[in-house]
């Protein structure tokens, strides 16, 4: 019966799914990117290299993905000239050294699909029907910053590693006994070089350096109590997840520019971080001089010590979306620093399960008497099915 699987292809996973909303890479800044993220029910936005002359008929390109998360850390690296950060051009934003983004025709096998993303690869660009779209509907679609319409009419979606374990939860039955398997048995707990892990009074400059290479693979910081790279792990404490931070708006590169890993986990934690780090964070922006992000935190605060108000109760009432993107959908809701765990004995479906249900492509594994193991992520998972399929 699993064999059977093998007959499906991209397209059977794009059933349903919308046609990617875009930036020009080109023409769209880092703000431009900041104003579609929060107009999007999406917490990913991808980035085209388009030509949309009429004259001209070329093959539209993605580049890449951005989220609020990439932004974050943007801002909190090149604080010194914030203006002209959130002026760049949306490229900047975008992997440097790794191609993330592979495209593939509708007629992709889903075991070449499984072999991509193992190979590196976080989504799967695949071209999807449409009828032909009038230019002056193109026209109201604000091309230059979120047009979903490319050359000859085209649109695209993508297939992310998600989507293909939901995909084969959907038959784990066929699989069996890989389901009922656990994480030890299988072997697929990593322990070390995939491992992202700051202490939790790590500076913010080390948190900022783990959380753009969470971004890059796709996973998250583990926040413990003693580095790994010295010491060996004791327990986890929590998490800082870039997923967390797309439910957080730009003033936040603001914390991770200033926050040790443990005072970011609680400034992240939920919708509204406590007034006490949001002074912190202000404070220490004027003690190292940083105007440029103390200007664009400020910009969004409704209280602050030189907004003249002498009490929480005289300052404006803080509304959901002041430190955080709208809560308008559910996609949107903030997620908690308390990290997603499992154990070694776990089985692998009670893993797919739970990471799917929290959105997120890892989860951490943590012994029964709270010793920190490693984590287990969506690729180690598809390598076991990819070695069920045999070579």
């Amino acid at each position: 019966m699993a064999l059977s699987i093998l007959s499906y292809d991209v397209s059977d996973l794009c059933l349903g799914k919308p046609p990617l909303r875009c930036l020009s890479a080109s023409s769209s800044s880092v703000s431009d990117a900041i104003a579609a993220l929060k107009s999007s029910e999406d917490n990913f936005l991808s980035v085209w290299n388009c030509n949309h002359n009429d004259d001209v008929i070329t093959e539209c390109e993605c580049l890449g993905k951005i989220s609020m998360a990439d932004i974050i850390c943007h801002l909190s690296k090149d604080h010194d000239h914030t203006l002209s950060a959130l002026n760049a051009s949306v490229s900047v934003l975008l992997p440097k050294t790794r191609s993330i983004v592979l495209h593939v025709q509708p007629s992709c096998s889903l075991m070449e699909a499984i072999d991509m993303i193992i190979q590196g690869a976080q989504n799967l660009i695949v071209p999807i029907q449409t009828k032909p779209f009038t230019k002056k509907r193109q026209q109201n679609d604000n091309v230059s910053v979120t047009t979903t319409t490319h050359s000859n009419g085209r649109r695209f979606c993508w297939i992310t590693q998600e989507d293909i374990i939901q995909f084969l939860l959907g038959s784990i039955a066929a699989f069996s006994p890989l389901p009922a398997m656990s994480l030890s048995d299988l072997g697929i707990i990593n322990s070390t070089h995939t491992i992202l892990a700051v202490d939790y009074h790590s500076s913010a400059s080390a948190v900022v350096s783990a959380i753009s290479n969470a971004l890059a693979y796709q996973t998250s910081v583990a926040v413990v109590d003693g580095e790994g790279d010295h010491d060996p792990f004791t327990s986890l404490i929590g998490e800082i997840s870039p997923m967390t931070l797309t439910c957080c708006d730009e003033t936040a590169s603001a914390a991770v520019a200033t926050l040790s890993a443990g005072e970011l986990m609680a400034y992240i934690d939920g919708a509204n971080p406590p007034e006490s780090l949001l002074q912190i964070v202000r404070n220490r922006l004027e003690d190292k001089g940083l105007m440029g992000l103390l200007s664009l935190f400020d910009s969004f605060s409704p209280y602050s010590t030189s907004s003249g108000y002498s009490s929480e109760e005289e300052a404006p009432a803080r509304t959901t979306s002041t430190y955080g993107r709208s809560m308008s959908s559910s996609a949107r809701m903030a997620r908690k620093s308390e990290a997603i765990v499992c154990n070694p004995k776990s089985s692998l479906m009670a893993v797919m399960i739970q990471a799917v249900a929290h959105r997120v492509n890892y989860a951490w594994v943590v012994e029964k008497d709270g010793c920190f193991v490693g984590m287990v992520t969506f690729v180690d998972i598809l390598k076991v099915f990819r070695n069920f399929f045999g070579e």
